[in-house]
């Protein structure tokens, strides 16, 4: 074993990266043949005077490719990669088509969520060094080789009927594990029988078209979650938008609208950050119960990630009349690609739902469900969701911190949970200014008013979800100008990165 010596380059990737790419050619082109043992992480970031976490982060990276085997308690060892796919010749101007490819790839999803100035903005710019999607979450902790052991070891059983097409709900088992998680961790009151097994959130909203029946009365808290709202547009007969204060959405105001249902995520707003408090969901939970045929969908989808104090039960747990129509996701716990999410109904919407969605099949592969049943089931979850805490709880630190010296010019809200925080700037500029001057120093932040929905003042027509097509602007929220900073797809030397790159941006204009 002897030290590595790599030439970092000015190029503009990071130094993880630069490690990484170094490792993995010298694996492939057999100058590091197998088992040859590689220097300690300590060692390496030593001889080559960079942070432990930066080498770390390169290693992790090469072990979960395959490329390098971590062996506990004696080190990091070069794999076999003779069956490696590798594309050994690349066309002219491959990296530059790449590049086009992810730019028009961000264009894409930032449409498909309904944020059109977000669109517009990676139209308008080159790949941004930096980052702070809300959205993005760290898969460089997943345990990818037990997840791969875990789908073996399903698919080796020989179990014939794992490949027939299963209950519509979702298999038994999974929704069993399910009912019990959620009962140790949020408190939900239910059975297996009451759980639906859907692929993703949008699925299991649309399925509410025909549980709660077209045409009804949907009141949202704005701003909120743009695609919900999007997606109840297509078979709601009203929509109405109720504002709301530091406590969450104003019940009184919730009443005057006449509504049906009303959508919430009171454990974590979306995007404010806010936590709705006791009193307020005893009023909401009353409002529902004061009239028959009214409920609150509870969006309950990143509870998992509390920084201070104790963990906050859901809205369901306190719910005595059965109005509570709760929907979970393992897309910001496990991975997105997961695309498994789960909708808990009242007992008395169980009738309608076998009577109106009987025809519907299941929309996860049960080798999926599985998989992912074994995976809770057997405590990995558990140790996954104890793991990424410790992840994302020293990123929340490091961007604290390193807002510090943003407390002059802009106020910070939003930042006792999840995996973003609020700016809300106090120098009196516009949102649009905030993104540009961010874009124009190499980082993309995510304005406040892309979650903003219906009629605001000086904006006409019916209530359409915040920047949907023929809006040359997405509106402000009146008076203020809020950027939302995400960090959980960032490394803490991104961090590091794009706030200094802010500081350029925001406080030396």
């Amino acid at each position: 074993m002897q030290d590595l010596v790599i030439e970092f380059k000015d190029d503009g990737s990071h130094l993880y990266e630069q490690i990484y790419r170094h490792i993995k050619e010298e694996i492939r082109k057999g100058k590091l043949l197998y088992q040859e043992k590689l220097p300690s992480t300590r060692s390496l970031a030593a001889y080559l005077q960079v942070s432990r976490s930066t080498v770390e982060l390169a290693y992790e990276q090469l072990v979960s490719e395959g490329y390098l085997e971590a062996v506990p308690y004696k080190g990091y060892f070069a794999a076999r990669v003779e069956e490696l796919y590798r594309l050994d010749s690349v066309s002219p101007g491959a990296d530059e088509a790449a590049g086009r490819t992810a730019q028009a790839q961000n264009v894409r999803n930032a449409r498909k969520a309904g944020n059109e100035q977000n669109a517009r903005d990676a139209e308008a710019a080159p790949a941004p060094a930096v980052d702070f999607s809300p959205n993005a979450i760290d898969m460089r902790s997943f345990p990818f080789g037990l997840w791969r052991r875990i789908s073996k070891n399903v698919m080796s059983q020989d179990n014939m009927e794992i490949f027939s097409a299963g209950n519509a709900r979702g298999d038994s088992a999974l929704r069993g594990t399910i009912a019990r998680y959620l009962h140790a961790s949020r408190g939900v009151n239910c059975s297996p029988e009451q759980i639906i097994v859907g692929a993703g959130n949008d699925f299991l909203l649309l399925l509410l078209r025909y549980i709660l029946g077209e045409g009804i009365c949907a009141a949202f808290e704005n701003p909120t979650y743009p695609r919900a709202w999007r997606i109840f547009e297509l078979f709601a007969g009203r929509m109405e938008t109720v504002p709301s204060d530091e406590g969450g959405i104003l019940v009184e105001e919730l009443e005057r609208t006449g509504a049906q249902v009303v959508y919430v995520m009171p454990t974590h707003q979306y995007p404010t950050g806010r936590v709705m408090p006791a009193g307020r969901r005893n009023e909401l939970l009353n409002w529902a119960a004061r009239m028959p045929g009214r409920y609150v969908i509870e969006d309950d989808y990143d509870s998992e990630f509390r920084y201070w104090g104790k963990p906050i039960p859901s809205l369901q747990s306190s719910d005595p009349s059965g109005r509570v129509i709760y929907i979970g996701t393992f897309s910001k716990s496990i991975a997105p690609a997961i695309r498994v999410s789960f909708l808990v109904l009242p007992r008395e919407l169980l009738a309608r739902y076998e009577e109106r969605c009987s025809c519907f099949s299941s929309t996860v592969s049960r080798i999926d469900q599985a998989v992912l049943n074994e995976f809770i089931a057997g405590g990995a979850f558990e140790r996954h969701l104890n793991r990424m805490r410790k992840v994302y709880s020293k990123k929340h630190e490091l961007l604290l911190e390193g807002l510090r010296p943003f407390g002059k010019d802009f106020l910070l809200t939003g930042e006792n949970a999840g995996l973003h925080v609020v700016l809300a700037d106090r120098r009196g500029r516009s949102e649009r200014q905030l993104r540009e001057r961010a874009l124009r120093q190499g980082v993309r932040v995510y304005g406040m008013s892309e979650a903003l929905v219906g009629t605001l003042p000086g904006r006409s027509g019916p209530g359409k979800a915040a920047g949907s097509s023929g809006e040359a602007e997405p509106p402000e929220a009146p008076g203020s100008a809020s950027v939302l900073l995400g960090f959980g797809g960032l490394t803490g030397e991104e961090i590091r990165e794009g706030l200094e790159r802010l500081r350029t941006a925001w406080l030396s204009v």
